[in-house]
């Protein structure tokens, strides 16, 4: 039997007066994206120092996604940032002088915002020389709010030279915010479902000198609906040893459920993949222990963190981060 031909027949329709062929069977194109992102909201500015003033808001919105924000002072664009950064510095300007800044969001066709409402910080006196930094703020507490949000709370710290005027909250090694020197206590946002987070508190003055790390806090974010359980290693804690004459760092954590063994794990530190850590035999039950060798000076300070890898061959979640400095 003979197979049928299927013929596509395409009906054209010649434009006489523009010289051109159109299809009926042609692909149409998108339609080209001219709606601007919303503007952005809740923008605050606060002098952290004489040389910079602390700028923050809340996300734009727009139907296709923000790519990025621009921010101005009296209309001249100082900083364009991507669509996950609500916050800069503004750096490098004069002592004891008033700015006024707003800001813009954009998407990916070059639409822009509207100008934000413009608010003003007045930069610091000139500080004198002063080199001492705050104590430490201390007692860092914290509850999770939802999937994207934290709270924190911490017991205030003094600055033997003058006042504190900002705190700022790192995660793991990264500034992610900043209050004023007045409050002990935020809310953080713009975080992941199910995701476990370590957050630190630093003190800092006029003259940007920053206080040591308060106490690390880890909190784990709701899971969305429907979301998987963490696959994080927990409870990871890090020991500097020496013996005079090797020093080392000891690791301590318990194993994730992942449903089936884990063998082997991945080792950053300090932000970089250092090491692969592969058991040739089941792993013991319970925590697990593994020690590795440092060179740098004593001294030395070191962020780790670890994941596992799941049965499935995929790496799981990272576990919270542990600092330690090395013994001497």
């Amino acid at each position: 039997m003979q197979r049928p031909t299927v013929r596509t027949v395409l009906t054209c329709t010649t434009l006489l007066l523009a010289g051109t062929t159109a299809c009926a069977g042609a692909k149409a194109q998108p339609a080209r994206d001219t709606t601007p992102p919303t503007a952005p909201t809740g923008v605050t500015a606060q002098a952290g120092s004489a040389h910079s003033v602390h700028v923050m808001w809340s996300a734009a919105a727009d139907d296709r996604g923000v790519a990025g924000y621009d921010v101005f002072e009296k209309g001249r664009k100082v900083v364009s940032l991507p669509a996950r950064t609500t916050m800069v510095d503004v750096d490098r300007l004069t002592p004891a002088t008033s700015y006024s800044f707003t800001v813009r969001a954009r998407d990916a066709a070059g639409n822009r915002s509207a100008p934000s409402t413009a608010v003003t910080a007045r930069t610091r006196a000139p500080a004198p020389d002063d080199r001492t930094p705050p104590t430490t703020p201390t007692a860092l507490t914290g509850e999770v709010v939802d999937g994207t949000s934290v709270r924190l709370a911490w017991t205030g710290a003094a600055d033997p030279g003058g006042a504190v005027t900002a705190y700022d909250v790192y995660q793991e090694d990264s500034r992610i915010h900043s209050v004023p020197g007045t409050a002990t206590g935020t809310r953080v946002t713009g975080l992941r479902p199910g995701t476990v987070y370590t957050f630190t508190v630093r003190a800092r003055d006029a003259a940007e000198n920053s206080s040591k790390d308060s106490n690390a806090l880890d909190l784990t974010t709701a899971r969305a609906p429907g979301g998987r359980a963490s696959t994080a290693p927990t409870g990871l804690t890090a020991t500097a040893h020496t013996d005079g004459v090797e020093r080392t760092i000891r690791l301590r954590w318990t194993q994730p459920r992942t449903g089936g063994e884990v063998k082997e794990y991945q080792l950053h530190v300090n932000g970089r993949f250092a090491t692969t850590v592969v058991w040739g035999a089941p792993p013991p039950p319970g925590p697990v222990t593994y020690t590795f060798t440092v060179s740098e000076p004593p001294g030395t300070r070191y962020s780790v963190k670890l994941r596992a890898k799941l049965p499935d061959g995929k790496w799981g979640d990272f576990s919270a981060q542990r600092t330690v400095v090395g013994a001497g």
